[in-house]
């Protein structure tokens, strides 16, 4: 059992996937996984890349800007993610972070935590108002799955 839960940890590590993917495996299996256990551990395992995606992603642009082969890529970025980052505060205000929780929020792959990471670290969101968007977004999302996994795998069986 042991070695399922790894399983559903490492799926919620990766990107695009996620525990979208991570908490219907943990259903899929035959037995099932418990799914409060299994919803946990996608959870974490969602949110365990989240504070290296925030810290290093935008240090990675800004290397890559004063290098001469990524120069181009990685000035645009920081350009538009400046420019989106100064448009979205000055419509949304206060309401960037209820935006980037329903976001994340959203159960669909790309919309997902790391996604929600790399646009609040590149719109220059405050790296603890970002954990708590995506953490908000990651258990709703996570909700939503389990609902819907255990419904599906309940009719399935």
């Amino acid at each position: 059992m042991t070695a399922r839960f790894l399983w559903v940890f490492f799926i919620s590590l990766l990107p695009l996937v996620e525990l979208r993917g991570a908490i219907p495996v943990s259903q899929a299996f035959t037995p099932p996984l418990p799914l409060f256990p299994a919803y946990v551990v996608a959870i974490v395992g969602n949110m365990v890349p989240v504070p290296f995606i925030y810290l290093f992603a935008r240090r990675f642009l800004e290397w890559g800007a004063r290098t001469k082969m990524l120069h181009s890529f990685c000035t645009f970025f920081l350009t538009k993610g400046k420019a989106a980052g100064d448009r979205l505060t000055a419509t949304a205000g206060r309401g960037f972070f209820i935006a980037l929780a329903l976001f994340v929020a959203i159960p669909l792959p790309g919309t997902g935590a790391w996604t929600g990471t790399l646009g609040a670290s590149f719109l220059g969101m405050r790296f603890k108002e970002t954990v708590c968007a995506v953490i908000t977004g990651v258990l709703i999302a996570g909700s939503i799955m389990a609902a819907v996994s255990a419904g599906v795998f309940s009719i399935i069986r």
